[in-house]
């Protein structure tokens, strides 16, 4: 559990909100305080100064190990001068008048929020640029909007309508963002699962995310969902569970990154991530470590010299990929020549590069669940009915294939062997290893960061332990990680 103060420059009368205000004076003096739970700091004094109170306010705050907002960083960072290139463009708004003559505008935004709506989206990219309670923002507008000046002040500079306005978006932001409706249990940790609620693939269902924060309470953790929004207080929690699809230009990615930074437990990591999402380093690294795989070349271009030379290598029909696809999405079988290059000169319009691979049917694809080098789940995946993928996302009626999980004992060795020495190439993360097998040889297709954990599906054998041994791994890394 938190406890949420608001420091300010000097005592305030008539500040009745549901929250512990205090002045710096008070927080200088009496804090930190013995047996206090977590404590987070919304620091309300003038930062302008340097060394000033407030200043001083976020520099004890982050020594006594409270988290707090703004960030000694933050603070240094606005104290600096800052280039137009290095701040968030803004379109005209269409209901903003612009002609010869050059407007100046003064925007308040008080956690991302501003009273102008046109200016919205603005307000939002320059809080997650520049994560403070209150920025004042000059604004020059004509035929486009430059920023010209930008800076953070203290409450005691705000005006009466704008301290009332200021204080809704305080217990907003505390309520919604920093949430302090919890239950009343103790937990040793906490957790952020990020979800994405309007993809259409999602890495777990619903039912899914639900058993895993089952798991976790039991474990001592407690585990909410979160989504790209909540990136600026990442910091507030201990572990990070990515439930996204990731990609690398990409928030999950980022999130990845910065909940490193701030010392969480991330599954999965950003190295991961990076290693998993892109197919031309996963082939390499097959080749280099001698992972069983199929046959792959990577090709820069699409030369007649090139279209020979894969034709030399691969019989018709082979497989195109764009080497950062998921979901059989950027995958294309291709059955002749003519197919070869309109695909290549597609694909090479996003891709600089792309990945030839042979192909071979079988009925279906194992994934086998990897998790800290140990296998945890085991599934069929089952071709989608009249296709030769898993997913036909041509089709409404068929999108999928039907699966299959057994238990990993009764799965064949040289699968499992050749599952556990491609996710080693990856890391110590969870990963799903897509592997095809002829006979008694196994081919790794691709190792799968952030991979599927669906209700009646992974967990249809394991069931509420599967849940539970992905949470537990979590415990084991938090207590290594210490307190």
């Amino acid at each position: 559990m938190h406890k949420t103060l608001v420091v300010v420059d000097k005592p305030y009368k008539h500040l009745e909100i549901d929250i512990d205000v205090i002045h710096f004076d008070q927080y200088l003096a009496e804090y930190p305080k013995k047996n206090e739970p977590k404590v987070r700091v919304i620091n309300l004094c003038d930062t302008q100064h340097y060394l000033s109170k407030g200043y001083y306010c976020s520099l004890l705050a982050e020594a006594r190990k409270h988290h707090v907002l703004p960030s000694v960083n933050t603070i240094n960072d606005l104290r600096d001068t800052i280039t137009e290139t290095e701040l968030p463009t803004q379109p005209l708004p269409k209901n903003t008048t612009a002609g010869k003559q050059t407007n100046k505008i003064i925007l308040f935004i008080y956690f991302g929020w501003t009273e102008l709506s046109q200016y919205k989206k603005l307000a939002s990219k320059l809080f997650s640029r520049f994560p403070v309670p209150i920025l004042q923002i000059t604004l020059m507008v004509d035929a486009t909007i430059s920023i010209k000046a930008i800076q953070r002040i203290g409450f005691s500079r705000l005006n009466k309508s704008q301290r009332e306005l200021f204080l809704q978006k305080l217990l907003e932001f505390t309520s919604a963002t920093w949430r302090q409706n919890k239950p009343n249990k103790r937990y040793r940790w906490e957790m952020a699962i990020l979800v994405n609620p309007d993809e259409t693939f999602p890495p777990s269902d619903k039912q899914a995310i639900k058993h895993l924060i089952k798991a976790a309470d039991k474990l001592g953790i407690y585990a909410e969902t979160i989504t790209a929004k909540h990136e600026n207080q990442i910091a507030e929690y201990d572990a990070l569970f990515i439930r996204e699809t990731t990609k690398i230009d990409h928030h999950s990615y980022r999130l990845a990154r910065k909940a490193e930074q701030e010392g969480l437990v991330v599954i999965d990591d950003s190295s991961s991530i990076l290693r998993c999402c892109n197919k031309v380093f996963l082939h390499d690294a097959f080749t280099y470590q001698n992972v069983p795989a199929l046959k792959s070349i990577i090709i820069s271009s699409q030369s007649n010299e090139d279209i020979e030379t894969i034709e030399a290598q691969f019989h018709y029909p082979m497989i195109l990929k764009i080497p950062e696809s998921a979901f059989s999405q950027g995958v294309f079988k291709i059955t002749g020549r003519d197919m070869l290059q309109t695909k290549l000169a597609e694909i090479f319009s996003q891709s600089a590069l792309v990945l030839i691979q042979e192909y071979l049917y079988t009925d279906f694809d194992w994934r086998i669940g990897i998790l800290n080098g140990r296998p945890i789940y085991a599934c069929k995946y089952f071709m989608a009915q009249g296709h030769w993928q898993i997913y036909n996302h041509a089709s409404q009626r068929n999108l999928s294939g039907k699966s299959q999980t057994l238990p990993t004992f009764e799965t064949p060795k040289i699968v499992l062997d050749t599952a556990i020495k491609a996710a080693g190439v990856v890391g110590n993360g969870l990963y799903g290893v897509d592997i095809k097998q002829k006979g008694n040889r196994a081919y790794v297709i691709e190792v799968n960061d952030n991979p599927n954990i669906d209700h009646k599906i992974e967990d249809a054998y394991l069931g509420d332990e599967l849940y539970t041994i992905i949470m537990a791994e979590f415990a084991r890394r938090l207590n290594e990680r210490g307190n």
